[in-house]
Parts: C-alpha cells; structure tokens; sequence
C-alpha cells in the first residue's frame, strides 16, 4: 500500500540518527499509524469499484500533493537531474503500478487477505537488496524468505481454491512495492527523507496521470471526499510511523505494526461482514515471524557493525 512515505525509506536514515530511545512512546505512534493506515484501508474498501483504480490511485496523490504544497514551499527542494532524476522517476513508475494493483485488489478481495499478502513486501525487499545492492544473503536470510513464501502459499492455497484476480494483483504489487522500497533506500544514501517523499508523490502522481486518463470517469463529490480522506490518513499515518522510527528502535515497533492484522480483520467483520479465513491468519503468521526475525537479525547485526567502528 505505501501510500505517501515507505518505511524502507526512512529506515536506514533514522535509526542512524536515534539519540534516545523512548520504547513506550514509539509503540503508541506506531500503534495510531497502524490505525490510520487500516482507516485508509478501510476507505478504499468502502469506495469499491465506483471509479477505475487507477485514476482512484491518482486522485489519492494528488490531494496529497495538496497537504504537502505548504511543506514543498517551504523547503523548496532542488529538482533532480541526470541520473537522480532518472531513479526519482523509475521509483515513480514503480510506485504508481503497484498502488494501482493495490486499489484493484482492496475492492475485490478481504481486507485481512490484502493485508496479509502486503506483509511479503520486506520478503522482497530481502532478495531486491541481494541482487542489486551487493548486500550478503545470509542462511538466516534465505530461511526466512522461505518460510516468507511457504506462508504466502498457506494464504493463497492454489490448487486448492482458484486464484482470485483481487489475489494476484496484490500478489503483483508486493514486489513491485519492494522494487520502490529499494530505490528509495538508494536515494537515502545522499537525500533527506523529506525530499524523497516529496518527490516520490510528484512522480508517482505524474506516472498515474495518463492511465487515469484514458480510463476516467468523473467521480462523485461523495468519492472525492473519501479520497481525499484517504490522502489525509496516510499523511498522518506516516507522520506517525516516522515519529515511531525516531522513538525507538525498529525492533520494538515491528511487531505492533503487524497488529494491523488485527486491526483489519475487525474492520472487516464489524464493516463489511467479512468473515476471518483460519488460512489467511496462519499463513499470516508464518510471513510475521519471517519478517520479524529478519529485522531482530538485521538490527543485531547494525548493533554489532557499529560497536566494531567505534572501537
């Protein structure tokens, strides 16, 4: 989903510049994000298919441009150029395609399934690292990747249920969001998180624009409204998770960021009478315990590699 900011973003910036580690207040904002973002989840469910998704998917960022045009004023950002601008619009395209399939597939398939599926993405991030930033794919690494996908196919079941088109356009974007995620953490490298946000909405609302065209429909004031509710949530909602990501260490907040789950299978009984697949849970699981014990490994092994520079 990864609406405005993606965490694999801000993940390497921040927690280089953590000077106090504030657990509890970190668990709290990342607790009001996860329920921001299910909010915008929620949303997007409500809307179904009224309007294509991908011109649902544009009319998102650019009410988001809107929240962010006091910010871009205020901090007049460099425009890119040669190269950089040539990522910053790769990360656009990527971006945009994996929304759009988002959009898809929230209107078509159980919010807990969406949510689910969506918790691959770091999976991917894993493999996308080793293969195009040198990064060393360690047997722990490998393991969890495995047991990523041994969950994603506990969830899906093929062969035993027939795909839905809902499931394979988010089975689609989560690597298509990790392929972003990547980028972004290139772009970390020399540019403030702030900047990358920023130009990430301008290019992914950019590469939105003509899909949308072809395909618009002129949305009612009713959709418009939740759109633009939708953009609110998730600025918000990433307010709050870089304010979590400053608090405390990312190995503390993982774990209430998977609540969403939770948070998304309520929703979904309580709103849309969805009932709670036994699969998707375990299959769920499977892909959070993957995910977690990457991050604790991960965070171990930055701990360790900083004590090593400071001796």
């Amino acid at each position: 989903m990864s609406a405005i900011l993606s965490h694999m973003a801000i993940e390497d910036t921040i927690q280089t510049s953590v000077k106090t580690d504030n657990t509890l207040l970190g668990i709290l904002w990342m607790t009001l994000a996860g329920l921001l973002f299910v909010g915008v989840t929620g949303v997007v469910r409500y809307i179904g298919t009224s309007i294509p998704p991908i011109e649902a998917a544009f009319i998102r960022y650019l009410f988001g441009i809107l929240l962010l045009i006091p910010l871009i004023l205020r901090l007049k950002p460099k425009w890119p150029t040669g190269k950089k601008l040539a990522l910053f619009s790769a990360r656009g395209i990527a971006h945009a395609i994996a929304v759009s399939l988002w959009f898809f597939a929230m209107a078509r398939i159980p919010i807990t399934e969406v949510i689910a599926i969506g918790y691959t993405a770091p999976i991917y991030v894993t493999i996308g690292a080793a293969l195009f930033l040198g990064e060393r794919l360690r047997l722990f690494r490998v393991l969890a990747v495995i047991a990523g996908f041994i969950g994603m196919l506990v969830i899906l079941r093929p062969g035993f249920q027939p795909l839905q088109t809902g499931a394979i356009a988010q089975l689609i974007s989560a690597p298509v969001f990790a392929a972003s995620f990547i980028m972004a953490k290139v772009l970390t490298r020399d540019e403030k998180p702030i900047i990358i946000v920023v130009m990430l909405s301008i290019f992914c609302t950019a590469a939105l624009a003509p899909g949308a065209w072809l395909q618009w429909q002129t949305p009612s004031v009713s959709d418009s409204l939740w759109l633009a509710l939708v953009a609110l949530l998730a600025t918000l909602g990433h307010f709050a998770q870089t304010s979590a990501y400053q608090a405390a260490p990312i190995t503390a907040t993982q774990p209430v960021w998977f609540m969403q789950l939770v948070w998304g299978a309520l929703l979904g009984w309580f709103a849309f009478g969805e009932a709670v697949d036994p699969f998707v849970v375990i299959g769920a699981g499977i892909i959070i315990s993957a995910v977690t014990y990457i991050s604790h490994r991960e965070a171990k092994a930055a701990k360790r590699l900083k004590s090593l520079k400071s001796m």
